[in-house]
């Protein structure tokens, strides 16, 4: 399975995902750490995460995959949401919630 295949099959099999530095529990870059903690005050405290820096095919190909440069990226139900300041933007406005109600 190609690293495009494996990237669509994670975030086609797990509701909520999100492409990281490090794990939820011991984030290795601030923005990755933000967007942790914005998931949690979603009430969403155990997103499927994967750590990119373990793994440099998924790390490159993430990038390919949503045609986004930069990590960590969140997927819902499949779709590409975005990076850290989009989840920010979007929980401060209120939608980020309403993606993970709907």
């Amino acid at each position: 399975m190609d690293t495009q295949e494996r990237i669509k099959e994670i975030v086609t099999s797990n509701p909520v995902v999100l492409f990281m530095k490090g794990t939820a529990q011991f984030p290795q870059c601030g923005f990755s750490g933000r967007a942790i903690q914005i998931l949690n005050a979603c009430g969403i405290t155990s997103p499927f995460t994967v750590n990119v820096l373990a793994d440099e095919e998924i790390r490159q190909g993430i990038k390919e995959f949503a045609n986004w440069p930069t990590i960590p990226q969140l997927y819902v139900k499949g779709e590409f949401v975005g990076g850290s300041d989009i989840m920010m933007e979007m929980y401060e406005s209120g939608e980020l919630q309403d993606v993970f109600k709907a």
